[in-house]
């Protein structure tokens, strides 16, 4: 898709769209339940992948080749016994011009990272940093295991206050035309439900208890949103 990274984010589009569009398009939704340390900040970008192994040299490297607007995603193997990501990292990130972090594992300097104020998801905080050097992975640089998902700079992520987003950059402009479709149609019910309108009367519900349909195939019949 011909969009400027830098303009992924301002898209006005919540992961929970995005992940609705992709079960619309039959594609995995690849999602993991990490959180912003900064509520109600966003970020997206390509991904660029890390894979920590102790050591801050990874990052170092990694943003040496990389691109404004990029997302640096950090496998750090969802370890809970020390933080891989501090504010020196951060601040980094944030000088290359990157769009945020995101962390299999977890960070730590949380008051700084929010005056910082660049968006960062992570598992939570550990004041301890890292505790042993460990062998570094060939594909430290080219590929992140992010829960059961493998991530390349071929994706594209997404994070919100929901969780944190994978979309395959081939079909990333499909995905957001759907993505803003649906965003548009729960807007609109919405907005009738606020002036009265029940949603059961907006969605045909009666109409779909008798049509022998599963209620996504009812949805789909009358162009109507909420679980998809």
């Amino acid at each position: 898709m011909d969009l400027p990274q830098t303009d992924l984010a301002a898209l006005d589009l919540t992961t929970a769209h995005l992940a609705d569009a992709c079960v619309r398009a039959h594609i995995p939704v690849r999602t993991v339940g990490l959180k912003p340390v900064i509520p109600g900040t966003k970020t997206a970008g390509r991904v660029l992948p890390t894979r920590h192994a102790g050591s801050v040299d990874v990052f170092l490297e990694a943003l040496g080749h990389s691109e404004p607007g990029d997302v640096l995603v950090v496998d750090n193997e969802g370890r809970t016994d020390e933080a891989c990501v501090g504010d020196m990292v951060v601040r980094e990130v944030q000088n290359a011009g990157l769009a945020g972090v995101v962390i299999w594992g977890l960070h730590r300097d949380t008051q700084d990272l929010r005056e910082i104020g660049l968006p960062v998801f992570s598992l939570g905080a550990n004041p301890t940093g890292p505790l042993t050097l460990r062998d570094r992975a060939p594909e430290a640089l080219s590929t992140a295991e992010v829960d059961q998902w493998t991530v390349t700079t071929d994706d594209v992520v997404f994070g919100d206050d929901d969780g944190v987003l994978f979309l395959p950059s081939s079909h990333l402009e499909s995905l957001i035309v759907k993505a803003q479709g649906i965003r548009d149609v729960e807007r609109a019910q919405a907005e009738r439900v606020r002036q009265g309108e029940t949603l059961r009367s907006q969605l045909r519900f009666d109409e779909y208890l008798g049509s022998g349909l599963t209620f996504r195939e009812h949805l789909r019949k009358i162009g109507g949103a909420v679980e998809e």
